[in-house]
């Protein structure tokens, strides 16, 4: 009867996946999937080495996507579902549980055309384990903010077309590689003002491993401390 049940939870959590659907500039609500490069459905990437960990599944064009001019120091929130709706259901499975980060990478050219490969992306924003009594982690903030997270686009940063990569990883079967579940979603903006900065950057696929302790974890094992991969945060 246990087995059961375990397999039902299990198979529960494997349906319950989800896509960013909405971003929102400086708390006006862009409408939904307007910005974005959407994939063609809400299953997760668990290969870190195909390019589908860039921008998800058919993520390296932009084309048809519009892109959303921004100024520097503006505050961007993403919100996340499960499927075309707000309500009726919570955001992301509650069972979900894992970090939430945002990359992002100036264009050459245009952020349509921009297929996010090579050392380009800069990571300005990550929170994981929260709280290792209760094991809080950052999606259930998400969750409980229905879907939503936000993140300051530093002012420094250079003006220009860029691709803002926003990232949560379920990691609640990523007890052996691959299991550990990512969810992306990239949105195409033109920053205006700014200033000259020049962030370190890495590579995506490149930077991350399957070995890697944020990837490769067992999160049910009294885990104690939590470090997401892609190093270190920029603040600017």
């Amino acid at each position: 009867m246990k087995a059961a049940l375990a397999l039902f939870a299990y198979a529960a959590l494997a349906n319950a996946h989800f896509t960013m659907q909405y971003i929102w500039k400086n708390g006006v609500d862009q409408g939904q999937n307007n910005y974005i490069r959407v994939p063609p459905n809400n299953n997760p990437v668990t290969d870190v080495t195909s390019t589908d960990i860039t921008c998800n599944v058919n993520g390296l064009s932009g084309s048809g996507v519009q892109t959303v001019s921004i100024p520097a120091g503006s505050n961007i929130t993403f919100e996340w579902h499960q499927h075309a709706q707000r309500t009726g259901e919570d955001a992301i499975s509650s069972g979900h549980k894992g970090p939430v980060q945002v990359y992002i990478a100036k264009a050459p050219s245009s952020a349509a055309s921009f297929n996010g490969q090579g050392t380009v992306w800069t990571k300005i924003y990550s929170s994981g384990l929260l709280n290792a009594q209760t094991q809080q982690w950052a999606t259930d903030v998400v969750n409980a903010n229905s879907g939503k997270h936000s993140v300051v686009i530093p002012s420094s940063l250079p003006a220009g077309d860029y691709l803002l990569r926003a990232e949560i990883i379920a990691l609640h079967v990523a007890s052996s590689y691959p299991g550990a579940q990512f969810y992306i979603g990239c949105a195409q903006v033109t920053i205006t003002g700014g200033g000259n900065a020049n962030p370190p950057k890495i590579a995506l696929p490149g930077a991350y491993k399957g070995s890697d302790p944020g990837i490769t974890v067992n999160i049910y094992n009294n885990l104690k401390s939590y470090t997401a991969p892609g190093g270190a945060v920029w603040s600017g």
